[in-house]
């Protein structure tokens, strides 16, 4: 069931519209680039490493 939650799509603009105040407008705004800054970290990680294994030839 955790994995399915993964997946749901979430109408942002729904939650934007419907926020009590604009503090709850930031934490949806971060809360949904978080995902993305994460796997850009990751991609970003693991490029580093490889170009330093060719580097070093190994």
């Amino acid at each position: 069931m955790y994995i399915i939650s993964l997946f749901q799509k979430v109408d942002v603009a729904a939650k934007i519209k419907d926020a009590p105040d604009s503090g709850y407008q930031i934490g949806v705004l971060i809360g949904s680039f978080i995902p993305f800054i994460l796997l850009i970290g990751i991609a970003y990680w693991m490029y580093n490493r490889a170009k330093k294994r060719d580097e070093n030839g190994y």
